[in-house]
């Protein structure tokens, strides 16, 4: 019973670890691709007349 137990622990531990591990990624790439734009629409910005 122990036995079984423990491999579900593991496998939730690990699959945790993964999720972890594709969410900060995925945070990573998307704040990268916010400060681009974001440079992009400052840079854009000096080209506008009111």
């Amino acid at each position: 019973m122990n036995e079984k137990a423990y491999k579900t622990m593991g496998i939730t531990g690990a699959a945790s670890i993964a999720v972890g591990i594709v969410a900060l990624v995925i945070g990573i790439t998307l704040g990268v691709i916010s400060v681009i734009s974001g440079a992009q629409l400052l840079k854009d910005r000096k080209g506008l007349t009111f």
